[in-house]
């Protein structure tokens, strides 16, 4: 199998990692054509140093040539690049290729998850091509093998099913799933949650306030997926659940250490200089908060995270939502 993947940062090298260990020959396209040197000289040392990468790897400058002949497209880049992205591709992606973005997101102007803006770029040809790889899978992990579970979306049976044997190994285990919406919404609703447990703990709480935010987090996600068309047992699997744990519980986590340094009074851009690479929650709070809105869906923790980091508001206000909302039940 010949693939292409689009995006050469630590997700995308880590799952080109996993896929040429199959023997597959994929060829790592970016617009940072130092990294694809680096890549070329079988390691990405911008992104995942000290990962050897297989020789069947290579970085390709040439955005025709990555994807000339390829049997599987990988969109690996970040959310806010997807839609120029794609449509730079969509003359040259061969029309029996399957396609698999890996980026967790909202387009902040249109509200677009990552499906719709791939069906709003791509031919209708290329539809039933797509499908939605997400869940708990830190990239560092991946490329070291060790043993990961993530959830393979897709509304045509037979791609996902091509895509999910594509990416099975011993070490990366992928499950099918219908519900494109419940895990496109958890992969990007689950970073602002991240971002609002980094910051209790960066203020110096501990494992129950923790445990309240993943767990009331969860609940708010829940309700967005619901409100958009979602299965509510998706965000009980990897892509939910899973996916908000392995993100809210770890330094491992970008989105988490972006508020773990807010939560210590950094500034967000101090923070983002150190981390040298993308949170997506960042990003993502301003289209779960904007998309919340428009759905009439109460999401406080989302709300919350987005006002501290794009409206000034303080990050320590957090004690202010357990100590002022209305009590309620739980499951109201």
């Amino acid at each position: 199998m010949r693939v292409a993947m689009l995006g050469a940062g630590s997700w995308g090298t880590a799952l080109a990692y996993t896929l040429a260990t199959k023997g597959f020959a994929v060829s790592m396209w970016d617009v940072n054509t130092a990294v694809l040197e680096s890549i070329s000289q079988h390691e990405n040392t911008r992104y995942l140093p000290g990962i050897t990468l297989p020789e069947t790897v290579l970085g390709v400058a040439d955005l025709p040539t990555a994807l000339a002949d390829v049997d599987l497209v990988v969109f690996a880049v970040p959310s806010g690049a997807m839609r120029v992205v794609a449509e730079q591709a969509q003359m040259l992606i061969p029309p029996s290729a399957l396609i698999c973005s890996v980026t967790k997101g909202i387009e902040v102007a249109t509200l677009m998850t990552m499906s719709e803006v791939l069906e709003d770029v791509l031919p209708a040809g290329l539809h039933e091509r797509l499908t939605f790889l997400s869940g708990p899978s830190f990239a560092v992990e991946v490329a070291r093998e060790f043993p990961t579970a993530v959830t393979i979306a897709g509304r045509h049976q037979e791609s996902t099913l091509g895509v999910q044997r594509a990416f099975h190994t011993p070490f990366f285990r992928p499950y099918a799933s219908e519900d494109v919406v419940g895990v496109e919404i958890a992969g990007c609703a689950k970073n602002v949650i991240a971002i609002a447990c980094g910051a209790s703990d960066g203020m110096g709480y501990d494992a129950n306030t923790r445990a309240a935010i993943i767990t009331r987090g969860l609940a708010e996600i829940t309700r967005l997926a619901v409100a958009r068309g979602g299965n509510p047992l998706t965000l009980a699997g990897l892509s939910g659940v899973g996916d908000l744990v392995l993100t809210c519980s770890s330094v491992k986590s970008r989105n988490y250490r972006v508020g773990f340094g807010m939560g210590q009074g950094r500034h967000l851009e101090d923070v983002q200089a150190e981390l040298g690479q993308v949170a997506e929650g960042v990003v993502n709070a301003r289209s779960v908060n904007a998309l919340a809105e428009l759905a009439g869906v109460e999401m406080p923790l989302s709300a919350l995270v987005h006002a501290a980091l794009h409206e000034g508001r303080i990050i320590n206000d957090l004690e202010q939502l357990f100590a002022d909302r209305p009590l309620k039940a739980e499951l109201e």
